[in-house]
């Protein structure tokens, strides 16, 4: 492990022991990603004995926006204002663990400089071997979520078989999903624990007093996409999350990225044209 990883377990057993005991792991760019794209798997471990959600960190936060009350806010003091801000999200919402390698964004964006991110991260795969991983899909409109992506499907095609997970979900944040036709949309029911998801969203005061109310938005996504998600059927949720199912990309002869993505862009293509059609 890099040594400028900050490693942080809520529950103070060792590392080896919280990460053998993670059945739902999320891999996301930034600290707060976790908690807005992966919150099914948090809300699915949350006080229970035999699921537990961990969480790695990918960079160190240092470049985020900022004004008001943080407009004067160094890089190096945001970086350790979001460390401690991810350190009480973890330890509100139960998590096993939680890792931040505290990489550049300028540096994961790289595909030249990326391999030991990518080392990092297939460590942390193999000691962890979930049954369920969140990570950001590549349809994301963010380049650092991007290349998280990237690097975590590299590592993720690095493991054997039977050490992958059962299931991968790229998950919605900068864009949502609500564009994927419903054979391919992957609806995660999070409306379990409303207070734990309001609180956990509200850890992170550096990103929604610099500038950005993440926490209303990405609540007000969720209630839009359980109501919006069925035009003839009566909401049986409150709030769903959209992911894409990328399981297909670690299982044998996987597609390309690529082809993967012109698939689900295709469908969406049909079914749009198909209705405009019909309709005329």
């Amino acid at each position: 492990m890099s040594a400028k990883t900050d490693l942080f377990i809520p529950d103070n057993v060792s590392l080896p022991e919280a990460q053998a005991r993670t059945s739902h792991l999320g891999i996301g760019a930034h600290q707060d990603d976790l908690e807005f794209m992966a919150y099914h798997g948090i809300a699915t471990c949350y006080e229970q004995d035999g699921a537990w959600f961990s969480g790695i960190i990918c960079t160190d936060g240092g470049g985020s926006v900022r004004t008001g009350a943080y407009a004067n806010t160094t890089d190096a003091e945001m970086r350790a204002i979001r460390v401690e801000e991810q350190h009480r999200a973890a330890e509100m919402g139960q998590y096993s663990y939680i890792a931040q390698l505290g990489y550049t964004s300028a540096t994961i964006k790289d595909a030249t400089k990326r391999k030991p991110l990518v080392d990092t991260l297939e460590q942390h795969l193999l000691c962890t071997q979930p049954d369920v991983l969140y990570t950001h899909n590549p349809a994301d409109k963010h380049a650092t979520h991007v290349a998280v992506f990237h690097a975590t499907l590299e590592a993720l095609q690095r493991i054997p078989p039977f050490s992958r997970p059962k299931k991968v979900y790229g998950c919605e944040v900068w864009r949502d999903l609500d564009w994927l036709v419903d054979d391919d949309k992957v609806a995660l029911d999070v409306s379990a624990h409303p207070e734990l998801a309001e609180k956990l969203n509200a850890c992170f005061e550096s990103q929604i007093a610099g500038g950005k109310d993440y926490g209303r938005a990405v609540i007000g996504r969720r209630r839009a996409n359980a109501t919006f998600y069925d035009a003839h059927a009566v909401d049986t949720v409150d709030q769903l999350c959209f992911a894409m199912d990328l399981t297909p990309l670690i299982e044998e002869a996987p597609p390309t990225v690529e082809a993967f993505l012109q698939a689900k862009l295709d469908c969406f293509k049909e079914e749009i044209m198909k209705g405009w059609y019909g309709a005329a």
